[in-house]
């Protein structure tokens, strides 16, 4: 990527029985790493519709999305910026991946998930929702 812009992005913590949803990328930048479920805001869309798209793609599970906040994720080297929406919530159907985006998916204990190196920092992301259940 070489262009210079602000893309606006979405990614959903999924919890169940203390457990996250996170999913290996099978593309670049980042490929082979662990994230969160997500992806761009598509024109004309919210937020909130591309969270519940992103999942539906990504994981084949159908997402009630929360609002938390957001965060940026600035990689001056990949010419990236992204504004980050954050949701979390509830999912309900059987995951399984796309295989084309996504290689894999695991649930992970959530006190273990903040502590590994995942894409897009989205480690922060997951401190962001440990700090919102305090």
């Amino acid at each position: 990527m070489t262009e210079k812009r602000v893309r606006a992005t979405v990614c959903a913590i999924i919890e169940k029985d203390g457990k996250i949803l996170l999913l290996k990328r099978n593309n670049e930048p980042f490929k082979g790493f662990w994230t969160l479920p997500g992806g761009h805001i598509e024109f004309g869309k919210t937020a909130e519709q591309a969270v519940i798209r992103e999942t539906m793609e990504e994981a084949s599970l159908k997402f009630s999305p929360q609002f938390l906040c957001y965060r940026d994720e600035i990689y001056q080297k990949m010419y990236w910026h992204g504004e980050v929406l954050l949701f979390y919530g509830e999912a309900t159907g059987n995951e399984k991946v796309d295989g084309k985006e996504i290689l894999d998916l695991k649930w992970v204990p959530l006190e273990e998930a903040s502590k590994m190196k995942l894409a897009f920092e989205h480690d922060t992301s997951i401190q962001k929702y440990l700090k919102s259940k305090k």
